[in-house]
């Protein structure tokens, strides 16, 4: 891992590279995503069969064997041992009680001539949920986007999953059914968000897509926006652990490692005012590494993107979380409630040595999907609040019209706006 310190002159500069070594846009692949989405609108059905026996290496020949059926789902309720799915329930469960304190109300008050305002809070009525499949397999991502628009209140909960080869995830599915979804769909990449965002001849469209994919899956969220709604453009996954020298530096490192085996685009950073204690967590990386079954992508994560960043005190250390604005940021120090209020950027804080982010994670209840390359700065996790709209009420007494009616004619001609004006003006001529 690279070691960087706040005191060289050219922290700076170098800070900003580390953080800006994501991949770049490519022009390729967002032509080739914008064929796809175009296809589909064109085609609908036939197209995203045509799509996922290329991309999935499939044999479809009609839409209907993309369906789950409940059958499957059963099947694979059975086929998950009962240990995961008490996980799995119990994982559900702190998820569905987080959420429930998100839930925004509907709220009005009376003003003294007798008119109301307010806002009116409803749920989405659809949602579209993309869920990774291929090399590796989320049921933890089914719960962390399923459970909030439940909580919500969204009526319709449609899932995609590509199954190359033909494999289906039997947790996913048993994840699926534990969370509600109502349709799942053996389809995956832009075609999938394009068929959730368009609809087809067998799929309904969405009001709104959530969850992570890859690249072509990023872009296509991206097109689609607009004429649907969708939670954020996912970067790889991050992680800074602050550290005040406390903390077995094991343990450390395997938080370090833990988002360093998602991707080599992975990024992870330790901030520590202790130049030994770097040290001996470099040592913990040295020594535990050879351990990890993923450890070709742990290392090259680590070398390409991680660092150990040595401060001048936790003052300096905190500066620089801000300045990173991390997706999980850890404060594996002894007092973490001393230095929370300081911390303004960051997708989810974890709170002292006993809390790893691997815990977020799964089960501790917030949500996992979090505004990552540095866009906590102003965005937040994903929640309830992403299923919900709210609407302004205004209900206007004769009197309260009356007062309204006079400032909106004056601003309406400013503006320039007559029949503005004359729609506020004409209840109220004798």
């Amino acid at each position: 891992m690279r070691r960087l310190d706040t005191r060289d002159s050219n922290f700076d500069q170098a800070l900003r590279d580390l953080l800006e070594g994501e991949v770049a846009e490519n022009a390729q692949v967002i032509q080739t995503v914008d064929d796809i989405v175009q296809r589909v609108r064109r085609e609908g059905d036939q197209a995203v069969i045509e799509l996922t026996n290329q991309l999935d290496r499939l044999d479809v020949g009609d839409f209907s064997q993309l369906i789950v059926t409940e059958e499957q789902r059963h099947k694979a309720m059975q086929a998950v041992p009962e240990a995961t799915l008490t996980a799995l329930r119990q994982a559900a469960e702190r998820v569905r009680n987080y959420a429930q304190h998100q839930k925004m109300e509907s709220w009005q008050y009376r003003e003294d001539d007798g008119t109301v305002l307010g806002q009116q809070v409803t749920p989405l009525d659809s949602v579209g949920v993309y869920v990774p499949g291929g090399t590796a397999a989320y049921p933890s991502s089914v719960l962390m986007n399923v459970m909030p628009a439940k909580v919500a209140g969204v009526e319709r909960i449609v899932m995609v999953v590509p199954t190359p080869g033909g494999v289906i995830n039997d947790m996913v599915l048993a994840a699926a059914e534990i969370a509600g979804v109502d349709e799942i769909y053996r389809i995956g990449g832009a075609q999938a968000v394009a068929a959730l965002a368009y609809g087809t001849q067998s799929i309904a469209p969405v009001d709104k897509i959530v969850g992570p994919g890859n690249i072509y899956v990023a872009m296509a969220k991206r097109q689609v926006f607009g004429k649907v709604g969708i939670d954020m453009i996912a970067g790889p996954s991050e992680i800074l652990v602050v550290c005040d020298g406390t903390t077995n530096p094991d343990w450390v490192a395997m938080d370090l490692f833990s988002q360093a085996e998602h991707d080599v685009l992975a990024q992870s950073i330790l901030v520590c005012p202790d130049a030994s204690y770097l040290d001996r967590v470099e040592e913990s990386v040295t020594k535990l590494l050879p351990e990890m079954p993923r450890r070709d992508i742990i290392e090259k994560s680590l070398h390409d993107r991680g660092a150990l960043i040595l401060s001048r005190d936790m003052d300096e250390a905190i500066d620089v979380t801000n300045r990173v604005a991390a997706e999980h940021l850890e404060l594996s120090v002894a007092d973490p409630e001393s230095i929370l209020a300081r911390i303004r950027h960051a997708g989810a804080i974890f709170m002292g040595a006993y809390t790893m982010e691997a815990l977020g994670d799964y089960c501790a209840g917030p949500n996992h999907v979090l505004p990552t390359s540095g866009t906590a700065r102003f965005s937040s996790p994903l929640g309830v609040y992403d299923f919900q709209k709210r609407s302004s009420v205004i209900h206007c007494s004769a009197e309260g019209a009356r007062q309204l009616a006079d400032i909106a004619s004056t601003l309406a001609r400013g503006e320039g706006l007559t029949a503005h004006a004359r729609s506020a003006e004409l209840r109220f001529e004798d």
